[in-house]
């Protein structure tokens, strides 16, 4: 049962779902947590009338033993045809041997009423296929549904749906401003999709109704503080940082994800030099779509090879003096560092 590509467990429950016929054990893990809790609804919708949940659905933590669990997946529905059991972060390549071994008979010897799905949220799902046994067991018993980040077709057709809904409509080019503003988790953007909806004045939503309520992901507010530096308005990149720093985001993180977009700029630069065009930056970032490609081009035709050169280096040099020294005011060091970048461009 074990799936061979990144979406096949994700295909074969949908497939599932719409014949009526779950399979008995799932491991969802991944990123996108909008879509693991929409399946798991989705699942208890199939499996167990909504009068009978309280005797047929079981929320177990990682912390239960295995006997525990063997109990409930043992237990008979009551008044219904099924049961249906989450477990939330057991980790199980951790288990001890007799926990391992557990789950082996559990495996080979599953009751058909049962439904049981091994939710990873707090820590990473991670097989290890050095334990033989178990790791056999369940491939041949459960199916592997991973929730990664939705490409950007199925997240433009889903943000559609969900403006229309509000009685809006939104545009790619938009709908690629809020996705580069908000980031891709479809849990991150239902709230933001809210708020711009609640805002909108007209039918279609505008560049203008995103930037006046949405809250922009670390990276967006990166790029705005360095785009502000290579435009030349230092005022405005430190205003943005105070605003991060208000927002008690931690020095080290900011300086991080600068480092990454000074990184992102040089490659642009460089782009530009040997004539490389903003879908081979697109591909060597994995963005999304070219929209935050396009960006970094504008930006990197405001400096020159040795000023993204230099700002990386620099960059470098203070996440080491961070990491490493103490009692540095951490905040101080980074506007000094910024203003420098300011003062060079």
């Amino acid at each position: 049962m074990a799936v061979k590509t990144a979406t096949a467990g994700l295909d074969r429950l949908r497939q599932s779902l719409k014949d009526g016929a779950p399979d008995n054990v799932y491991i969802f893990h991944g990123e996108e947590t909008y879509l693991r809790r929409y399946y798991l609804e989705e699942l208890q919708k199939l499996l167990i009338p909504a009068d009978f949940a309280e005797f047929n659905f079981h929320r177990l933590g990682g912390r239960i033993s295995v006997q525990e669990l063997a109990e409930a997946v043992e237990a008979m529905p009551m008044m219904a045809e099924h049961t249906l059991i989450t477990v939330t972060d057991m980790d199980l390549y951790r288990l001890d041997e007799g926990s391992r071994n557990q789950i082996i008979e559990l495996m080979r010897d599953f009751p058909d009423y049962c439904t049981l799905v091994f939710v990873y949220d707090l820590i990473s799902y991670k097989p290890d296929k050095k334990m033989k046994e178990l790791y056999a067991a369940l491939c041949s018993r459960a199916v592997e549904v991973s929730f990664a980040r939705q490409d950007r077709a199925q997240l433009l057709r889903w943000l559609k749906r969900r403006f229309a809904a509000l009685g809006h409509d939104i545009d790619s080019a938009t709908a690629d401003h809020l996705l580069f503003t908000c980031g891709t988790l479809m849990g991150d953007l239902v709230p933001e999709i809210e708020k711009i909806g609640a805002y909108a004045k007209e039918q279609k939503v505008t560049v203008a109704d995103i930037n006046a309520v949405a809250e922009p992901i670390l990276d967006a507010r990166v790029f705005d503080m360095t785009n502000c530096i290579t435009a030349g308005k230092y005022d405005d990149a430190a205003r943005v940082l105070g605003e991060l720093l208000r927002m008690q985001t931690e020095p080290i993180a900011i300086l991080a994800a600068v480092g990454k977009e000074l990184r992102k700029l040089y490659t642009a630069r460089l782009a530009l030099e040997s004539g490389k065009d903003r879908l081979w930056l697109q591909k060597l970032w994995g963005m999304s779509s070219d929209y935050p490609a396009k960006l970094l081009l504008q930006a990197a035709r405001r400096v020159d090879h040795t000023w993204c050169r230099e700002a990386v280096r620099r960059c470098q040099i203070l996440d080491l003096r961070m990491k490493s020294e103490r009692n540095m005011d951490s905040e101080a060091e980074l506007a000094l560092f910024l203003m420098e970048l300011a003062e060079r461009k």
